[in-house]
């Protein structure tokens, strides 16, 4: 094993300021989007008085619970020990950083009065979930620049496996708190189930893994760096495991709900009557976010690939982007049981008139101002690794520090 050493992301500038060029459009995009629908008015939104969290909360949720997730490869390392990880620990830290503050832009301009979050920050009501998030993402960008800091600096050597195991509760706190908000929502009946609480950190570890993954052989081919067959094995199997997860998750919570006569209806909806949302749920989560994955990171061949590996991470992500659009948006277009038994013929307000979903269909501006939450993400994360040291020079398999999984496989063939 060699001494890890890190250095910047020496790529030409040409190339590098095209790539800064492409996310700054698209920063760009995402802020005249928002400035059309702030002049305009959310009326020029498919959003209406029942779906009041569309596209862009898709975006913004899929970031922030994706940017827990990437600050899993840091825990492993440190808190968990596993010395094989530790150089990917200051990427999953600027990783995290980047997608929160990417979430939380799109979080914020979504609002419709984002100039009234001084009053979010300034008065609090302790038995909304909303107020403590306040805490829990502020807290989290202050805890892992802590976290940064004792990785890269000599002095904070002693407190690097302190500092972790407080950013590892800290983010189970963040990411459970996201999932129960809507999960403690009674109003609607898809939200009103506590298994959202860890099925949302079930969903930020193989969210955020895939982004961490596609960003760092991304940023290893454009400036020629290896990464070794050992830690593509690691990083693809842990993926795997997660997806795994987040598929037991979703089990549980359809059989639950189909299970209870109170909610039969709105299975039957979703899993087979539910037109786009139906689609989103089988072919984007299911399939091609779920099993073709799988089946690629578990194929002997295909598995070990690194262009393999990075199409099964793309479509995790799109798998979970469908996730997020079929809890977050299907869970409020599914009409409303004001009335249990009762079929309401006239409303204004789109809750359930004549027992039809209530329609809603992204615009423009709501995919660009989530895109641009993307791009700032990037961004921050391409402008981090120029500027400061968080890339290792290399990831080949000499380099790499041994850990017990290595030391075992001689034995066991010996044996």
């Amino acid at each position: 094993m060699k001494r890890i050493v890190y250095r910047e992301w020496r790529l030409a500038p040409a190339r590098y300021w095209g790539i800064l060029g492409v996310l700054a459009v698209m920063v760009g995009a995402g802020l005249l989007a928002f400035a059309y629908m702030e002049h305009e008015g959310h009326w020029v939104t498919g959003m209406n008085n029942s779906v009041v969290w569309g596209t862009p909360h898709v975006f913004a949720v899929f970031l922030i619970i994706a940017s827990s997730g990437a600050l899993n490869i840091a825990s492993i390392g440190s808190v968990f020990r596993k010395p094989i990880y530790k150089p990917l620990g200051r990427l999953s830290g600027l990783l995290a950083l980047a997608l929160l503050a990417g979430g939380l832009m799109v979080l914020v301009l979504d609002l419709g009065r984002p100039e009234r979050l001084v009053v979010a920050l300034t008065n609090y009501n302790f038995k909304s979930i909303f107020a403590w998030n306040i805490f829990l993402y502020t807290g989290f960008m202050a805890i892992v620049i802590t976290y940064l800091w004792s990785m890269a600096d000599r002095k904070g050597d002693p407190f690097i496996r302190p500092v972790g195991v407080f950013a590892l509760l800290w983010r189970l706190a963040l990411t459970t708190g996201t999932g129960s908000i809507f999960g403690f929502l009674v109003a609607r009946q898809a939200y009103d189930a506590a298994i959202l609480g860890p099925m949302f950190v079930a969903m930020s570890f193989a969210y955020g893994l895939a982004v961490f993954v596609l960003v760092l052989m991304f940023g290893f081919a454009e400036d020629r760096r290896p990464i070794g067959a050992r830690m593509l094995r690691r990083l693809k199997n842990l993926l795997a495991v997660f997806v795994l997860a987040v598929l037991y998750f979703t089990l549980v919570y359809h059989l639950t709900s189909a299970y209870g006569a109170k909610d039969q209806g709105l299975e039957g909806w979703l899993l087979f009557d539910g037109g786009v949302y139906t689609t989103l749920f089988w072919v984007g989560w299911i399939l091609l976010g779920s099993l073709v994955p799988l089946g690629i990171l578990y194929h002997p061949v295909r598995g070990a690939e690194a262009p393999w590996v990075a199409a099964a991470c793309v479509l995790v992500i799109l798998g979970g982007l469908a996730a997020l659009a079929v809890v977050i948006i299907a869970s409020q277009a599914y009409p409303l049981q004001l009335f249990p038994g009762k079929t309401i013929l006239e409303s204004g307000f789109l809750d359930g008139v004549g027992g039809q979903p209530a329609p809603y269909h992204p615009t423009l501006p709501e995919l660009l101002l989530g895109f641009g939450g993307v791009g700032l993400a990037l961004l921050i994360t391409a402008v981090g690794v120029r500027v400061l040291q968080f890339l290792p020079e290399s990831l080949a398999d000499e380099v790499l520090p041994i850990d017990e999984e290595t030391i075992e496989q001689p034995v066991a063939k010996a044996a």
